[in-house]
């Protein structure tokens, strides 16, 4: 499954209005506009510190405002809504993009993205859809972790029982095996929304979490971990890349492409991924440990990596086995050669037991095809397409699974032209 595209919301879910606060009408009337045909019911508002009175009598699923108002910032108004209103999505305008604003509004937890002016309008609208999604998520994320609890509580109340009940023994062990096997499907469903949100943000995150959690998988067999542990390098996996949902998608194509283009301030962005990663993992108790392997997986075994610079056998085991599988899975190379530059980075980047571990799972790990998100104007012949494209209203243009031609690309070109692709193009590699 895909888990914001295979994210199917609610259909009796009416999210609440989205909140838009900017001094200046000529902006507040352009958001108004740009946001009248989409579903959403629009609430705009000029003054910041009015709108923190709207905060405290009504709901909205997002709060958009500038950065740059009288009385308040942009960054002292979502300050503000995340105390009074936590679930909803803070989306921040400014025309000045700052480094330091960046950073300690992502670790505050302040922001889910930033938007400079000048936006363009597709991108505008993709991520305020993303955002609405965000907050159902969330709200659904709340609602089942409320009913683990719940079922954690009544688990307690069933042990507290036991003594009192010899005879209901082989009874209440079988309920609680249903009870288990519940709360670990409750898991897996909120692993599976983590996954469908990058994939909605960025696509190729959801399918490389995939192929490194089958990498992992293969790897814990073949290093015998005990089923905890392999519970939580298969969660690892799935949400190492989690907190680059905080970073432009631009910035994030630079860093997977070409490593190197990055200035000071995008690679210090990149090299905050990790850290965001384990805060996003701490929203269930179960995944402490997930978020300490997530936080380790860019560390290296000569203490060169990021964001902790920790040494050798400082590095958690299984954050040395995590960072192996997602070297290959993300390699741009291809996998004989990736494959070569894991062992020769075998005691530098990498723990030589761990590379080991690597060697002899890939013998038998049949991986998912890597996929890339690529633009209208770089689609080739000879590419194939991992998922379909369709029109609009909905309409099937070009079916998942086809090798593209030049008279397929020239269909989609045509149709473009016409009526806009807005989504996501991606082909396997």
């Amino acid at each position: 499954m895909d888990p914001i595209q295979d994210f199917n919301p609610d259909p009796e879910f009416t999210p609440p209005p989205i909140l838009v606060v900017d001094d200046e009408e000529i902006v507040l009337a352009a958001l108004r506009e740009t946001l009248r045909r989409t579903p959403y019911e629009v609430v705009t508002e000029a003054d910041p510190l009015a709108a923190v009175e709207l905060l405290k009598q009504q709901e909205f699923s997002v709060i958009i405002t500038d950065q740059s108002m009288p009385g308040m910032s942009g960054l002292e108004l979502l300050a503000r809504a995340r105390q009074l209103q936590p679930f909803a999505t803070r989306i921040l305008i400014t025309a000045v993009l700052s480094l330091d604003t960046v950073i300690d509004a992502i670790n505050k937890g302040e922001i889910y993205r930033f938007i400079v002016k000048p936006w363009l309008r597709e991108e505008f609208l993709a991520t305020v859809k993303n955002a609405v999604q965000r907050y159902e998520l969330i709200c659904q994320n709340a609602h089942l972790q409320a009913a683990t609890q719940q079922m954690n509580q009544q688990l307690v109340e069933l042990n507290r029982s036991l003594e009192q009940q010899i005879k209901l023994v082989a009874q209440q062990n079988e309920q609680l095996a249903r009870v288990n096997a519940a709360l670990e499907r409750n898991l897996m469903r909120s692993l599976e929304l983590c996954v469908h949100t990058m994939q909605t943000f960025y696509p190729s995150l959801g399918s490389q979490a995939r192929r490194v959690a089958a990498l992992c998988r293969g790897m814990a067999q073949v290093a015998q971990l005990s089923p905890h542990d392999r519970r939580v390098l298969e969660s690892s996996a799935l949400l190492h890349d989690i907190g680059l949902v905080g970073v432009p998608r631009h910035i994030i194509r630079r860093w997977q492409d070409d490593p190197h283009s990055l200035n000071p301030a995008e690679k210090a962005l990149i090299e905050q991924h990790p850290i965001l990663g384990q805060e996003l993992a701490a929203f269930t108790s179960d995944l402490d440990q997930v978020g300490q392997i997530i936080r380790a997986h860019h560390e290296r075994f000569d203490g060169a990596g990021y964001p902790d610079q920790l040494v050798g056998e400082n590095i958690p085991w299984l954050a040395r086995l995590l960072a192996v599988a997602v070297a290959y899975a993300s390699s741009p190379l291809p996998p004989t050669d990736a494959t070569e530059r894991i062992k020769q980075e075998a005691g530098s980047a990498f723990d030589p037991e761990a590379v080991r571990v690597f060697l002899q799972a890939l013998q038998t790990v049949e991986l998912p095809r890597k996929e890339r998100e690529v633009t209208l104007a770089e689609l080739r012949p000879g590419m194939v397409l991992a998922r379909g494209v369709y029109t609009a209203n909905g309409l099937l243009l070009i079916p998942e699974g086809q090798r593209l031609n030049a008279t397929f690309i020239e269909k989609l070109l045509n149709h473009h032209r016409i009526q806009p692709i807005t989504q996501s193009l991606v082909v396997y590699c």
